[in-house]
């Protein structure tokens, strides 16, 4: 088992490895992405704090509140866009035909087709997030307590965030139909950018119960911020088990299914 574990880890860092020296081949690119990311924050900070200098509060929360949402969706975002870039590479893989040679090779296909194409510029912008996010926490003087089950909920988060991705997978090699349905996911997900009190009835319950964006996104804040109870954080950790479970399920239905797409 240890065996299995130090194969998969070094493939991993081999990949990543390669990721990176790809990325550092448009350098320009680089710079723009990165200008584009920041100049688009900063846009959005600048809005919150356009609403926040005319009214104090927005359905109960001040601006510090809202920027710990804020922040905190961006550290799921980010972290999620960082591990699973490759999703956004895999309907050529299935097209092409090539997913039968990732098929046939002595490692989980997960590996390769989720975990094989880390984003580094996004790390770039991950650590601020970060900073900023407990340096707000440093201001409000948040318990050891609340800090350890903010991270344990980001954890939580994360397991969701896989979930979904690895549904997009299988549902490309049923359909090869994968870049609109990544892009479906990111405008879904981005509505759990602030608290989801703030949209109305069936948005709310829609965006809770059937697509758990809230529950992926505002859950780690809303517990940091005492606003979530015992029984809904226990609830949000059994649905993202219950999440990656059915997506595991999913994958395996399209696999035994799949039949090769290219020529």
């Amino acid at each position: 088992m240890m065996k299995t574990y130090i194969k998969n880890a070094t493939i991993f860092y081999l990949l990543s490895r390669n990721a990176l020296k790809i990325t550092l081949q448009g350098r320009m690119g680089v710079i723009f992405f990165l200008l584009g990311k920041i100049i688009r924050v900063l846009f959005i900070f600048a809005f919150l704090a356009l609403v926040f200098n005319r009214t104090r509060l927005v359905k109960g929360y001040n601006f510090e509140q809202i920027l710990v949402f804020f922040l905190t969706f961006n550290i799921i975002d980010t972290l999620g866009q960082i591990l699973y870039r490759q999703v956004y590479r895999f309907r050529p893989l299935v097209v092409s035909g090539g997913f039968d040679m990732v098929l046939l090779k002595p490692i989980h296909p997960f590996i390769r087709i989720l975990l094989g194409g880390v984003d580094f510029l996004d790390v770039l912008l991950v650590i601020p997030y970060f900073f900023v996010t407990f340096f707000i926490f440093a201001k409000m003087e948040i318990s050891s307590f609340h800090m350890f089950l903010y991270l344990l909920l980001i954890i939580n988060s994360m397991v969701m965030v896989t979930g979904f991705h690895i549904s997009i997978l299988a549902l490309g090699i049923a359909t090869t139909e994968v870049d609109h349905t990544i892009m479906i996911y990111r405008d879904l997900s981005a509505m759990g950018r602030f608290p989801m009190n703030i949209y109305k009835e069936p948005v709310r319950g829609f965006f809770t119960y059937i697509i758990p964006v809230s529950l992926m996104m505002n859950v780690p804040a809303q517990a940091i911020l005492g606003l979530a109870t015992p029984w809904f954080i226990l609830f949000s950790l059994l649905i993202s088990l219950g999440l990656l479970c059915l997506s595991l399920l999913f994958w395996d239905y399209a696999l035994k299914r799949y039949q090769s797409w290219g020529g």
